[in-house]
């Protein structure tokens, strides 16, 4: 029998979240990605494309998604499917890296582009479904705690993986180490979705009548971004908020221009930020339920540090500047979410969630634009007082 904020869906929620972690950051798309794409082709271009893939299919898929996913009494059943996808998805890349190789490379990038895509573009139907869930298990109190804890089981698994991945790059010669990272970390999250898989899930009471059509549908979304005035806020404020992925990518490059930074830096960074997450979520996001005032705290420990970046010139600043941001990323996240859980009606949530999503998304591009300042600011010092 259904039991809201059950113990044992947070802990199966806890666990999804942990082998999510592991498996994705074994095979971390902004630094093994690149290099892995970058091994069977000399083009940046390409470079930059599959890293589109990995980020763009979930975008465009989510209003659709929730076409769908507004009449259902039950979500469950159809996350499995994207679960199942996923997990091949991931899986075919190391397949095709594995027995194509440098024998094809091009039939290899053609595998590895369409399982990022695969990948990606499920997860848009998964988001949805995911948000619905958690709105159902969890009350408003107990889903910050549980989110929260996600953060933390995420950060831990994180710092285990990046050792993994290091191993495993080490050891194996290019390509079979991306083969054996993308074999590997497809089975631990498949380990994360059978937990997920088996909560108990609660009909929904108040299902919408689905549109016959998706135009009438998108015709319908667009009268609820107007007619509520805190969806639309609360989109912008968020939208805004991502503007950190503007100077955050060439903060460490910063850094790597006065220091030199060693592999055991990275990593020195890497682990900071994780122990931020940990740390932020265990003392500070567990405890705090109200979602507008984590929002403001998570933003504002962005800005600190940003103004710590302005004038940051031994490695012990960029290490507080790591840590900060392991700290507000978390709080951004929980909160995002949790805001369009709380003001959505029943019926409508699923809508609720893909409006904020598709437009706030948006901001997952901003670094483009960071590397258009930069190139007309000439200087990372100039461009975050610029942000900032």
């Amino acid at each position: 029998m259904f039991r809201l904020d059950d113990p044992r869906n947070n802990r199966k929620n806890v666990l999804h979240a942990f082998f999510l972690a592991l498996g994705v950051t074994i095979a971390e798309p902004s630094t093994i990605l690149p290099l892995m794409v970058h091994h069977f082709t000399e083009s940046a271009l390409i470079v930059g494309i599959f890293a589109s893939l990995l980020r763009g299919g979930a975008v465009v898929v989510q209003l659709y998604a929730a076409f769908h996913a507004q009449a259902y009494v039950h979500v469950l059943p159809y996350l499995r499917k994207v679960f199942f996808f996923r997990f091949l998805s991931w899986l075919m890349i190391g397949v095709s890296i594995l027995f194509l190789g440098d024998e094809k490379p091009g039939l290899t990038l053609f595998f590895i582009g369409l399982g990022l895509f695969f990948f990606s573009f499920s997860a848009g139907f998964g988001a949805i479904y995911f948000k619905e869930l958690q709105a159902k298990l969890f009350s408003r109190k107990y889903r910050g705690k549980t989110m929260a804890n996600r953060q933390i089981a995420g950060a831990v698994a994180s710092i285990i993986s990046g050792g993994v991945a290091g191993y495993v790059l080490t050891w194996y010669e290019a390509p079979y180490n991306y083969a054996a990272l993308f074999i590997i970390s497809s089975l631990f999250m498949a380990i994360g979705f059978i937990a997920f898989g088996t909560i108990s899930e609660p009909p929904k009471e108040n299902v919408s009548l689905k549109e016959k059509h998706f135009s009438s549908f998108v015709a319908n979304a667009g009268k609820i971004l107007k007619s509520d005035k805190r969806l639309r806020e609360q989109i912008v404020v968020i939208l805004l908020g991502y503007s950190y992925f503007l100077a955050m990518p060439f903060v460490i490059l910063n850094a790597n221009a006065m220091h030199t930074l060693t592999g055991w830096m990275l990593g020195g960074f890497i682990t900071l930020q994780m122990a931020g997450s940990i740390i932020g979520s265990m003392f500070l996001w567990r405890r705090l339920h109200h979602y507008e005032l984590m929002l403001t705290l998570s933003l504002l420990l962005m800005l600190a540090a940003f103004v710590i970046a302005l004038f940051a010139e031994s490695l012990a600043s960029y290490m507080v500047i790591f840590f900060l941001f392991g700290i507000a990323f978390d709080g951004f996240k929980i909160s995002e979410m949790n805001l369009v859980i709380e003001i959505a009606p029943e019926e409508k949530r699923p809508v609720y969630a893909a409006l904020q999503v598709n437009i706030t998304s948006l901001g997952l591009f901003f670094p483009i634009l960071g590397g258009l300042l930069l190139n007309l600011l000439e200087s990372y010092t100039m461009k975050n007082a610029f942000l900032a």
